[in-house]
């Protein structure tokens, strides 16, 4: 191929440059040096000479040229070979040199390098767009909380300046959840007991003393003290002064009360003095007198807790219509206070306030506490306070209305039961009985024989049989009743249903009955009852009672009219 390459080179006079260049030629395959390709000239010059003999064959001028042409023709066409031949083999050289550079130089796997380092380059613009962000958000992040600490110390410095110069008072409106403190109870003893009354007595003495002297004021104790009081007050109320008055004696009260303080005597008072009764000093007190010392306490706890109960009862039914009566003139009297308060003026109303109260305090209390026809007949307040009923006083009310309603219509059905020729008060005895059957069945008695109204359900007590040295025989307990001629005892053993335990006393047969104090170290006369027969050497004893006196009484009122009769009743059965 390259001795042909030589020899299509020297040819002619023709240099590379003659040559058309190989990127301005048109593209070709190694096919296209082929025959038919060849042919297509030569049939069409030989066809254009042909063309030309017939043309001119006539004259020889024309056969050269065309002869000449002819030559021409076929030069061309064989440089234009030669070219094409030329063209071909560099393009093939081109070709392998192109194949074997690939070769060399690997293309597609620089390709593939290059991919994946432009991939590379990517990942790595990716992350450092996102270190980038994440740098823009921590120092976002910083600069807020270097705002936020900054705006910290100046709020802290704001608050040490504010607290520094309010902080007292702000501690002041700081709220605190309550505290529950235990206060620690002390035991029961008689000397702090003792001493706690003595400073009740002391602490409540100037309370006492000036409510006395002004009950003292009021009653006209002192005519010539009462009667400058009525007429400074009267006067002080007419000028409208009473309420400068009462304040101006107040602070004259409280700066004699500094002066005797700070120790000089002022024997000096506005009121007169009413002396109060001393107690001489207990130091040493015995059981007895310890244990009355409590019970008194405990009176005087109860008594003043009653008052106080009584006080708000009254009170709450006055205000809830429980008497109408009462709480209509209290509504009456609010509503001529409300329409005067509307229609006068307040001074004209402080004028009569005035004026009413000490005609009140010097003229009519002084009237009502001497004349107490008087006071229970126009003192309003005080008839309708004490006609305000307590809870307990509205119960028994109820109860009575109740059993009134009750009564006719029991009595009215026991009637038709009662058989002729038998008395009310036969049946009744006959329907009385006790929780272990009939009563004259336990008692083996007559069956006239009923308990009086006073004990129809009997008093609980404990008999104390001292003649006995048995103990289930020495003390029993059970039920105590009188009839109109026995006492009866029933005992409470679950074996005493035949009655042998049973005590039954003729009232005949006392020889003396008194009140008995079964522990003689427990203040008080006792809870109970010493009964002597001829029957028993030591007297019987029915102590543990609450209600002694009660029983007592009607123990004793039977026991005379028995004894003051001309002629006892028969005998009935005697001790079981």
């Amino acid at each position: 191929m390259l001795k042909r390459l030589d020899k299509i080179r020297f040819r002619g006079p023709r240099t590379r440059d003659d040559f058309p260049d190989l990127a301005e030629s048109p593209p070709a395959s190694d096919n296209e040096c082929s025959d038919d390709m060849q042919l297509k000239p030569r049939g069409s010059s030989e066809r254009y000479s042909r063309e030309l003999r017939n043309a001119g064959s006539g004259s020889p001028t024309m056969a050269a040229a065309i002869q000449d042409f002819q030559r021409s023709e076929s030069d061309r066409l064989n440089e234009v070979k030669g070219h094409l031949e030329i063209a071909l083999l560099e393009k093939h050289f081109l070709q392998e040199e192109l194949r074997k550079l690939r070769e060399e130089t690997n293309v597609d796997s620089l390709r593939q390098e290059l991919e994946r380092e432009r991939s590379k380059r990517i990942d790595l613009e990716q992350k450092m767009n996102e270190v980038l962000k994440t740098r823009g958000c921590i120092h976002t992040h910083l600069f807020s909380v270097a705002d936020k600490q900054q705006k910290e110390v100046w709020s802290s410095r704001l608050q040490k300046w504010l607290y520094e110069r309010f902080g007292v008072y702000i501690e002041d409106f700081r709220f605190q959840p309550e505290e529950s403190t235990v206060e620690a109870e002390e035991p029961l003893s008689a000397k702090r007991l003792t001493e706690n009354m003595r400073r009740l007595k002391r602490g409540a003495r100037p309370v006492t003393n000036f409510l006395r002297n002004l009950s003292a004021l009021s009653n006209w104790h002192s005519v010539y003290t009462s009667a400058i009081a009525f007429i400074i007050y009267m006067n002080a109320a007419w000028h409208g002064w009473a309420i400068p008055m009462l304040l101006f004696l107040a602070i004259l009260r409280l700066s004699l009360n500094y002066l005797i303080a700070r120790g000089w005597r002022i024997q000096w008072s506005i009121v007169p003095e009413v002396s109060e009764p001393m107690e001489p000093p207990k130091e040493d007190l015995t059981v007895s007198e310890k244990f009355q010392l409590v019970l008194d306490v405990a009176q005087k706890a109860q008594n003043l807790f009653g008052k106080m109960a009584d006080v708000l009862e009254k009170i709450k039914n006055l205000f809830m219509w429980v008497q109408p009566e009462s709480t209509r003139k209290l509504y009456i009297c609010l509503w001529v206070a409300f329409i005067t308060s509307c229609v006068l003026p307040y001074k004209l109303m402080g004028f009569m306030i005035g004026l009413y109260a000490g005609i009140k305090f010097f003229i009519i209390d002084f009237l009502f506490k001497s004349c107490p026809k008087l006071r229970d007949k126009y003192d309003t307040p005080y008839i309708v306070w004490n006609s305000l009923p307590t809870d307990p006083q509205l119960k028994e009310r109820t109860n009575a209305t109740v059993s009134r309603r009750v009564q006719p219509v029991v009595s009215r059905s026991s009637l038709a039961t009662v058989p002729c020729g038998v008395s009310r008060e036969e049946e009744a005895g006959r329907s009385h009985s006790t929780k272990k059957g009939a009563f004259h069945e336990i008692f083996n008695l007559q069956e006239s024989e009923r308990p009086l109204a006073v004990c129809e359900n009997g008093w609980r007590c404990c008999l104390i049989n001292r003649d006995r040295k048995m103990p289930t025989d020495y003390i029993r307990n059970g039920v105590l009743y009188v009839t109109e001629n026995y006492l009866c005892f029933e005992s409470s053993s679950s074996r005493s249903s035949s009655s042998k335990k049973n005590k039954v006393i003729k009232l005949v047969d006392i020889t003396d009955i008194q009140k008995y104090k079964v522990l003689s170290v427990l203040p008080g006369s006792g809870m109970g009852i010493s009964i002597a027969t001829p029957s028993t050497q030591k007297p019987l004893v029915f102590g543990a009672m609450i209600h002694r006196d009660e029983a007592f009484e009607a123990i004793f009122t039977q026991y005379m009219k028995i004894m003051t009769t001309t002629k006892p009743p028969a005998t009935g059965s005697g001790e079981e």
